[in-house]
């Protein structure tokens, strides 16, 4: 079943938000001094790509240093990928079966906001 969610996720609404992460990702992969937050957009750009039958943790070792780094997050990049997520649910929850892909797309936008500090496992 969850191939099924991915599949047609990945068709609504995963490709666009993969490339949308992806896009923040090189961008801030050229920034040199942000590649940490390049590497936690790719990271979590794999989830947006793929989210059915996976789940979001936060990290036990995760400290103030995540914190901060979030913040600087939200400002460089994760304010216009939440976006992206909240129109992406929104325009998804016109229709029924849309419903629950906009569900998911709601759920994604802490984890867009505050990817540091967040780890992704399979779910059980």
């Amino acid at each position: 079943m969850k191939t099924i969610l991915n599949v047609i996720w990945l068709l609504l609404s995963g490709i666009w938000l993969f490339l949308g992460y992806m896009l923040a990702a090189l961008i801030m992969f050229a920034l040199i001094i942000t590649i940490p937050w390049g590497i936690a957009a790719a990271r979590i750009g794999v989830y947006a790509l793929w989210p059915f039958g996976k789940t979001v943790v936060d990290k036990r070792s995760a400290g103030v240093g995540s914190l901060l780094g979030n913040v600087v997050w939200v400002v460089l990049a994760g304010w216009w990928i939440a976006l992206g997520h909240l129109v992406s649910g929104i325009a998804l929850c016109i229709t029924i079966i849309g419903i629950p892909f906009g569900i998911a797309n709601f759920k994604l936008i802490p984890v867009a906001l505050m990817p540091l500090g967040k780890q992704i496992v399979d779910m059980p």
